[in-house]
């Protein structure tokens, strides 16, 4: 999406759910290609269709971006790439990686562009090349600087995965910290589910969790398609993974609620680097650590603004549309030159 608003002199083809469309991509520019998805969620099936639809459409464009993650299926994908494009020029960026060993495996697409210096320091070490780092964007005219809530109790959301260790069980350990210090606020997960996974036992066990630690009043939500309410309902985000498992190295959410004027609190993770001095940060799993940081931050208001105003200068200054889109534009005009 950013790509196609950022670059409007690039005639972009892109995949998109059928039937129904997503009101995010309603209006986007270029010609969306549809698959057959009961949910939009990129099940092998989906995978199949954009396979077989990329291998027929690339033979006419003159470049090709794959904008994919590094997972257990790559490897061997890798390897069939060339087979499956010919010719064609192929620009790859990585949101991230699911795990450093698949990277030994695995061939490059083409010239690769990471999120994060951190992984793309893996990825030139296991043969990459010279990897671009090229940092995620967030429009400010979509995510407008919101005034903090006017609320007797704020809230303290949390968003990710149902993943292992994916940091709502360590939000919850961490929340509770901070409402034993004294602190009273409202938790509220918003937590994506993967293919397979029951997701109606998994929030169950959250509630579960959450009142056994003290926290009888949390919310466990399942995907919100629009954060927009939901960050300007927020007082603070908590992200605090101990591993990110192939989730984006920068999470656009992360991203989304500093430009709203959310403090984050996040676990330390090597890819956050770009964000020191913006957010508050704590070794993954401790929840000792994580707790008191929230606790001080809802107890000190001119702490809250400072970190408000902050947050919003950095992605104004960092994750803006206009390096993004000049950056990738001088990569295309490379590969087509």
């Amino acid at each position: 999406m950013a790509l196609a608003q950022g670059i409007p002199q690039v005639q972009y083809l892109w995949f998109r759910r059928w039937p129904g469309l997503d009101e995010t991509v309603r209006g986007l520019p270029g010609r969306p290609v549809p698959l057959l998805s009961r949910d939009g969620v990129p099940r092998l099936p989906v995978r199949v269709q954009a396979a077989v639809a990329g291998c027929v459409l690339t033979r006419g464009c003159d470049l090709v971006h794959a904008v994919m993650t590094i997972g257990n299926s790559f490897p061997p994908f890798s390897r069939l790439w060339p087979r499956l494009v010919g010719d064609t020029p192929v620009l790859h960026t990585v949101p991230g990686v699911m795990n450093p060993a698949f990277l030994a495996r695995s061939r490059p697409l083409g010239p690769t562009v990471a999120l994060s210096e951190a992984t793309a320091a893996q990825m030139r070490a296991a043969g990459f090349g010279e990897v671009r780092v090229i940092r995620p964007v967030v429009r400010l005219d979509e995510w407008p600087l919101r005034p903090r809530p006017a609320s007797d109790k704020p809230t303290v959301l949390v968003t990710g995965h149902h993943d292992p260790g994916g940091g709502a069980e360590e939000a919850i350990a961490s929340a509770a910290v901070a409402a034993r210090a004294g602190a009273r606020f409202r938790l509220v997960l918003a937590l994506r589910d993967r293919p397979g996974q029951d997701t109606r036992a998994l929030e169950e066990n959250l509630r579960v969790r959450a009142a056994r630690q003290g926290l009888p009043e949390t919310e466990v939500l399942g995907p919100v398609c629009d954060m927009h309410d939901l960050l300007a309902s927020a007082d603070v985000l908590l992200y605090v993974p101990r591993a990110l498992g192939g989730k984006a190295d920068v999470p656009l959410t992360v991203l989304q609620a500093l430009a709203t004027g959310r403090p984050v609190v996040l676990s330390e993770q090597p890819q956050f680097e770009s964000l020191r001095g913006t957010v508050l940060r704590a070794a993954p799993g401790d929840c000792d650590r994580t707790g008191r940081l929230l606790w001080q931050l809802l107890d000190r208001p001119g702490w809250w603004q400072n970190l408000a105003q902050r947050g919003r200068a950095t992605v104004e200054e960092r994750f803006g549309v206009a390096q993004f889109a000049a950056q990738y534009s001088r990569l295309y005009e490379e590969l087509l030159s």
